[in-house]
């Protein structure tokens, strides 16, 4: 089977996206729609997971879940693992006001049903300088991802085996992925609290579907990097004018989170520029590719997941002990900035990495036959 390209411009893509969502959590009033970053990873996983299989179901006729569902823990688990783990010790330790439901909260993010607890607990995602404010805010994308990565294999196999055709799967994805932006928009209620519609996993699945509707017409094991000079120039005008309305509408407070426009089309309208970025850097014919890929870029990208996780809890515990943050704001979110790039890189060396080379058939067998002797010993 051939192998999915490993399209190092994602790299710069992500980095842009964690960028924005660390300013809006530094500062919401001034960047304004720098969480539309989160839209930006679902589309991203919407689109390289959908990929993936596509393509293992058009060249082998089968998809190995199992290696899939072990990859997604060996990827995800480690660092969450360690973030919680970390950042309950410290609310032991050092704010015990957060301890209320520490347990709760810890347990649904190792279930991935966080986003579920939120909106059940009414805990709002806008409630930036609350004094309770919990340091698990943001992890509520995690368990939307977690619970993406387990049901979608299981949806792709059904649609492959009794849809089967490309076009009836197409617009089956696109059915749902419009269904989930409709819903958002009807269930949008001025003056109302949004957390229902801003967790729940059916209201944003849009961001998703518009990744996996891309895979389904654009994928990456089909473009040729064979293109016309006049279609290629057509592909980089293309993916500029997708990049600069990304930056837009992340600057613009017309994309104000608590405002009807966001959930009425605008976090849609987002996607969909983001959706058509995507498929522009995945092109090989495309040159955005490369001007998304330097050392940079990469650096942010290849450690994106651990800054996204790490954020949170350095903001809160940090503002919690510093008093006078508006005599000094720009050196004391610089120091926050350093703090959480420092963390997540000592996660990505000691934490990630390791785990990711454990070949977990190899320790399955080694277990596996250390229990046989021991039992035989007895």
């Amino acid at each position: 089977m051939k192998k999915n390209r490993f399209i190092t411009g994602y790299s710069g893509l992500r980095a842009l996206a964690v960028i924005g969502v660390i300013l809006y959590h530094l500062d919401p009033n001034s960047f304004m729609g720098g969480y539309l970053g989160v839209p930006i990873f679902f589309v991203l996983s919407g689109y390289l997971v959908t990929d993936h299989m596509l393509n293992s179901y058009d060249k082998t006729g089968s998809y190995n879940n199992r290696h899939f569902y072990l990859s997604r823990i060996k990827k995800l688990y480690p660092q969450l693992i360690t973030v919680l783990w970390l950042s309950a010790a410290y609310i032991f330790i050092f704010q015990r006001n957060l301890l209320a439901k520490l347990n709760q909260v810890v347990l649904a993010n190792l279930l991935n049903v966080f986003n579920f607890w939120q909106i059940h607990n009414g805990q709002s995602y806008f409630e930036r300088f609350a004094a309770n404010e919990s340091p698990f805010t943001n992890l509520w994308t995690m368990s939307i991802e977690g619970q993406f990565y387990i049901i979608w294999p299981l949806v792709v196999f059904l649609l492959v085996k009794l849809a089967k055709k490309k076009k009836i799967i197409f617009w089956i994805i696109t059915a749902l992925t419009v269904f989930s932006a409709l819903e958002m928009a009807f269930l949008f209620k001025p003056g109302v609290d949004t957390s229902r519609i801003y967790y729940g996993t059916d209201t944003r699945f849009f961001s998703l579907g518009l990744g996996a509707m891309l895979a389904v017409f654009w994928p990456t094991w089909k473009l040729s990097a064979n293109l016309e000079k006049g279609d290629r120039r057509l592909l980089n005008v293309i993916g500029a004018i997708a990049l600069v309305g990304i930056l837009l509408m992340s600057t613009s407070p017309i994309f104000n989170p608590q405002k009807a426009f966001a959930y009425r089309g605008g976090m849609f309208l987002f996607s969909l520029v983001t959706m058509i970025f995507v498929g522009v850097i995945a092109h090989p014919g495309s040159s955005w590719n490369k001007w998304l890929t330097n050392p940079v870029f990469s650096w942010i990208g290849s450690r994106s997941y651990g800054i996204y996780l790490y954020q949170f809890p350095v903001m809160i515990f940090f503002e919690d002990k510093v008093k006078d943050i508006a005599d000094h704001v720009i050196l004391y979110h610089l120091i926050e900035i350093i703090l959480i790039l420092v963390i997540a890189e000592l996660s990505y060396r000691f934490i990630e990495k390791p785990f990711g080379r454990i070949d977990w058939e190899k320790l399955r067998q080694f277990l596996s036959k250390a229990l046989n002797l021991q039992a035989n010993h007895y």
